[in-house]
Formats: structure tokens, C-alpha cells, sequence
């Protein structure tokens, strides 16, 4: 027994986590998508700042309520919690974007048969889509039901680990022909979300304050939505700073061992 404890105290200490679950505009850069571990997006730069690991679990068109389904049935979110220094909840920009068509028929076009039929569906949505935006009306996820996935999110994470911070983001920008140029869902999201990061003392980090300039220029994503490089910069500072402030004043770092810190 002895032996055990001996290794047990000589075992390094692992380094903590940012746990991020976010939708794409985490990953996708100035040309598309990239990996999950790419140097360049903000996730990566805030970890490598921080000297922390990062876990990014991401896709495209996740919502408030996608990032509670991962949260609830990831392993990979499993695993990663016990070694988090802090999780940011960067999703709600979806949420606020118009759709006018209703958001469970984008996520079933992929289980049309044949591909033939599949390719017409898509087809039809990718054109009726920008034309329906301007209506601006009703979004992919309303407010309401965005703070209620993510206090499920919060609640659930402070069950397991009280100390635990917690980061959320208010929606970006966009200029997406895709959308219709439409944002007028991002008002009232904004102020969901700020009463409820008033209300359960979570930071909020405003990521169009952060990419506003990114987005309506020419450094960005020609798409008009995902960022460049001067975005995910922009947003890292933001987020560092944010996380900072939600570490433990004393040391101002997290240092994680066989689970705890």
C-alpha cells in the first residue's frame, strides 16, 4: 500500500481543461472549417494562453439546445468535466438567426431518400431560406427557451463541481446573404441572456462587440457569418479576460489532480 501512495504523490498533476461547447463559428475560419485542435481559432488561443488543454465539442447549427444534449450525452464532456478549469457555452448566435422554415426540417434533410429527393429538398430549402428570412420571424430557438437549455446546462454542471466557472457569450454578427442580411432575433436574445448571466452570476463575453469590425470587412469569412483571424484573436482577449476574472482570486490559475483542483 505503501508503494501506491508513493506513486500516487509522484504522479504529475494534469493540466486543467477549457471545456468549450460551442456551434461553428468556434472552428471555422477565414476559408471554412477547421480541425478542432488548429492553433489559430480562439479556443486554442485562450488555452495556449492559459497553459490549459482544450476540449472543443462543436458543430454546425448548434443551438443553446444542442450544447445541453452534448453536455447530457457526450463521454467526451464526461471525461473532460472533472478536469475543467472553466466551460464556455459559446452557442445562442443560432438561435437568434431567423428561420422561417421550421428548424426540424434542416435537420432531417439528411435522412431524405433517395439522394435524388434529398438533393431537391435541400435545394428548395437553401432557396426559399434567404427569401424568407427578411420576415425575421420566428428565430431557431426563442429567447426564452435558449435560457432555459443553458440555466439546465449551468445547474447541471454546478451539481457536479460548485466551484466550477462558467462562461456564457452574447450572438455575434453576421452579414450572411444566407439569412437574408437578417438579424432583428439578436435584441431580444441579448437580453435574455443578460438577465439570466445577472441572475445566476455568469460572464458573458459579447462576441459581436469582439468581431463587429471582422465581420464587415474583407479579413472575414466571404460567407458572411464565421470570422477571420483578427475575429478569433479579438474574441480570445475577450475571453481571457472573462475567464480570469472567474478563477479563484487567490491564485488566479487552476491546477487539477486525480479530478479535483
Amino acid at each position: 500500500m505503501s508503494s501506491d501512495l508513493a506513486a500516487s504523490d509522484s504522479a504529475p498533476a494534469q493540466r486543467p481543461v477549457l471545456l468549450v461547447l460551442a456551434d461553428s463559428l468556434s472552428y471555422f475560419g477565414p476559408k471554412g472549417g477547421l480541425p478542432a485542435d488548429h492553433p489559430r481559432i480562439w479556443p486554442s488561443l485562450v488555452a495556449a494562453e492559459l497553459g490549459w488543454d482544450v476540449e472543443l465539442v462543436a458543430r454546425i447549427g448548434w443551438t443553446s439546445r444542442d450544447a445541453y444534449w452534448a453536455l447530457i450525452q457526450d463521454p467526451r464532456v464526461w471525461a473532460s468535466v472533472p478536469r475543467a478549469g472553466a466551460v464556455v457555452f459559446a452557442v445562442g448566435g443560432m438561435d437568434s438567426l431567423p428561420s422561417p422554415l421550421p428548424t426540424a426540417l434542416r435537420e432531417q434533410i439528411r435522412y431524405v431518400r433517395p439522394p435524388a429527393l434529398r438533393r431537391v429538398v435541400r435545394s428548395a430549402y437553401q432557396w426559399l431560406q434567404p427569401r424568407l428570412s427578411p420576415l425575421g420571424w420566428p428565430v431557431a430557438l426563442p429567447p426564452k427557451l435558449s435560457v432555459e437549455y443553458l440555466e439546465s446546462s449551468r445547474a447541471a454542471l454546478e451539481y457536479m463541481r460548485p466551484e466550477l466557472p462558467v462562461i456564457g457569450t452574447l450572438p455575434s454578427v453576421h452579414d450572411c446573404e444566407a439569412y437574408g442580411k437578417v438579424h432583428t432575433g439578436r435584441p431580444g436574445a441579448v437580453r435574455a441572456l443578460e438577465s439570466w448571466g445577472a441572475e445566476k452570476g455568469v460572464p458573458l463575453v459579447d462576441l459581436a462587440e469582439a468581431v463587429r469590425d471582422n465581420v464587415f470587412s474583407d479579413r472575414g469569412n466571404p460567407d458572411g457569418i464565421h470570422w477571420g483571424w483578427d475575429g478569433h484573436e479579438a474574441v480570445a482577449a475577450a475571453m481571457l479576460a472573462a475567464i480570469r476574472s472567474a478563477l479563484p482570486e487567490e491564485s488566479g490559475s487552476v491546477t487539477v489532480a486525480d479530478g479535483t483542483r
